[in-house]
């Protein structure tokens, strides 16, 4: 049996206020041309539909196409709810759009249920156990677990898909969101710590063929068995070098794993860099990232005057900038006394501390015009 495995697709995610729909609608695109080309069974969608729990129209629509193309390619799809995703809201018709290939595992209390598929090449049935995202405070006193931590809760879970197990007898597949330890984070991974310890061990999966997770965005073999697919589009600048995709998994009729990562297509790529703001602008090197997404660090030790500003005239993507001034800031700087200045002269203070140079005409204009605002808004209030 051929299975795609994908995960924290977080439909609606915009990246730096960039909308990412275009980006994630090439990704469905490309997923819809891998099925074909590898003859997929079964799709698999490891937690993290949504970027959040109340979705915009446009992300909901992008789920429904998606949705309505594979069930048009004939492939069974299993999705489970991740710790962005309101469990509810996606799984609201699980039972009645089960008929038509799609099966979304939103409910914690099922996860010994499997969706049983059969193997085209008539070696019998897989089973597919969808794990949702697990909060151990919910689960804690219906499950009576003896701690709260994620992994009282994903073992508890596992447990019921062994016992089910033990009495099939048949090929198993687990799909589940959490994070597992020694996993790579990036920054674009919501916490889910405030429920519990985060971390759950590598062991707690043991006992089934394969396990396709979820949460970690960055593609990882935690075993041959056990993997991340990662996102399929990068939402952080953590995620520079990270290869996006889907793991090509095929599962004999022994139960023996073989995976291949499936590249998906970059409409813009991502890249961080450093330096001066003149040699920025001018230099061959950097050539090759003019239309790429940016985070730039200026490394002048003077902060530039509208540096936003003149980096796009070259890099018109650039999304975030910083200020790292070279050999850092200067210690021990003495600090000017606020008592009883005027405002104008703090933030003057302010502009000349930051940038090593004092505020020219036009900006100390715009600065008394603000605080005279605020000191109109403040006797109106």
């Amino acid at each position: 049996m051929r299975v795609l495995h994908t995960s924290d697709w977080h439909l609606g995610r915009s990246f730096h206020r960039e909308s990412l729909l275009n980006a994630q609608g090439a990704f469905v695109d490309h997923l819809i041309e891998t099925i074909r080309s590898e003859r997929i069974d079964v799709v698999v969608v490891s937690g993290d539909v949504y970027d959040r729990a109340l979705p915009s129209v446009d992300a909901v629509d992008l789920c429904n196409q998606a949705l309505r193309r594979l069930v048009g390619e004939r492939v069974r799809t299993v999705l489970i709810s991740g710790n962005h995703d309101s469990a509810r809201r996606l799984g609201f018709g699980a039972d009645l759009i089960d008929a038509a290939g799609v099966h979304l595992r939103t409910d914690p209390a099922r996860a010994g249920e499997p969706v049983l598929v059969e193997d085209p090449s008539g070696d019998g049935q897989v089973a597919f156990y969808g794990i949702p995202y697990l909060e151990p405070e919910l689960v804690r006193e219906p499950w009576e677990l003896p701690e709260r931590t994620h992994t009282a809760a994903l073992g508890h879970a596992m447990s019921l898909v062994r016992a089910d197990l033990a009495r099939r007898g048949t090929r198993s597949v687990v799909l589940a969101h959490a994070f597992v330890t020694g996993g790579r984070a990036s920054d674009s991974e919501r916490d889910i710590s405030v429920g519990g310890v985060e971390h759950v061990p590598l062991s707690v999966f043991d006992g089934v063929d394969y396990v396709a997770l979820g949460h970690l965005h960055g593609r990882q073999r935690m075993s041959e068995t056990v993997r991340y697919s990662g996102s399929p589009v990068a939402y952080s600048f953590s995620e520079e070098r990270q290869v996006k995709g889907s793991w090509l998994v095929e599962v004999d009729a022994r139960g023996r794993v073989s995976a291949e990562f499936a590249e998906a297509p970059v409409p813009r790529p991502i890249a961080t860099r450093r330096g001066r703001l003149d040699d920025l602008l001018t230099s061959a090197d950097h050539a090759g990232y003019e239309d790429h997404w940016l985070q730039v660090t200026l490394t002048d030790p003077v902060r530039p005057k509208e540096a936003m500003e003149r980096l796009r005239t070259r890099f018109p993507h650039t999304l975030s900038l910083s200020f790292e001034p070279e050999g850092g800031t200067q210690q021990g700087a003495v600090r000017p006394r606020l008592a009883g200045k005027p405002e104008i002269e703090v933030a003057l203070d302010f502009v000349r501390e930051v940038r090593g140079e004092e505020a020219d005409p036009e900006e100390t204009t715009l600065l008394r015009e603000a605080i005279e605002n605020c000191r109109i808004r403040e006797a109106m209030a």
